[in-house]
């Protein structure tokens, strides 16, 4: 299937409407003046980007990693101070204790 043009035939063809846009876009960037340390620029721009993402990168996973660390310590912190009923001693499985004999 082909495409036509509803508007109907005033002596322009897909064929010359490619060629005369083409032409024109060639003119135009034909036209454009690059600045002679453009590259250097664009470069040094992306470099500091760079940097920066790494700096943030950086400083949020050593924020993330102090709290991280602070929770635990708190986590640890809040643990009950009495030895509990794991090391009481108290039972005797297959006569096994955790505390040392005298």
């Amino acid at each position: 299937m082909t495409y036509r043009d509803a508007t109907g035939s005033r002596g322009t063809s897909p064929d010359r409407t490619e060629r005369e846009l083409r032409e024109a876009l060639a003119a135009l960037a034909g036209g454009v003046q690059a600045a002679p340390d453009a590259y250097r620029t664009a470069r040094g721009e992306w470099l500091r980007r760079e940097r920066r993402r790494r700096l943030v990168l950086a400083v949020l996973v050593m924020v993330v990693f102090a709290l991280a660390t602070l929770i635990g310590l708190w986590v640890l912190n809040q643990a009950p101070a009495d030895p509990g009923v794991v090391f009481s001693g108290t039972g005797s499985s297959a006569g096994v204790s955790l505390r040392p004999h005298p």
